[in-house]
């Protein structure tokens, strides 16, 4: 444990980080998640309105740098291209 007043504030700050980002990795996986059952499904509508939501969280995670932003752009790109291929 940390012994220095300024390194046990950064230990309360780090773990108030951890999770506030463990949350939002949560969030974008369900989002995730929620546009694969409705690709699944076959339900258009549903499956763009749900990307709509993802692409926002997935684009977040990757601004704070929660995930790589290329792995945020190729999430992206691969859920965008499953919804476009529902006939």
């Amino acid at each position: 444990m940390a012994n220095h007043a300024s390194a046990l504030k950064r230990a309360r700050q780090d773990q108030k980080k951890r999770l506030q980002n463990r949350t939002q990795k949560s969030s974008m996986r369900t989002a995730i998640k929620k546009v694969l059952a409705a690709v699944d499904a076959g339900d258009k509508e549903n499956a763009t309105v749900a990307l709509r939501e993802a692409t926002s969280l997935i684009d977040r995670a990757g601004r704070k740098n929660q995930i790589h932003s290329n792995q945020a752009a190729r999430r992206v790109s691969r859920l965008n291209a499953k919804v476009k291929a529902i006939a």
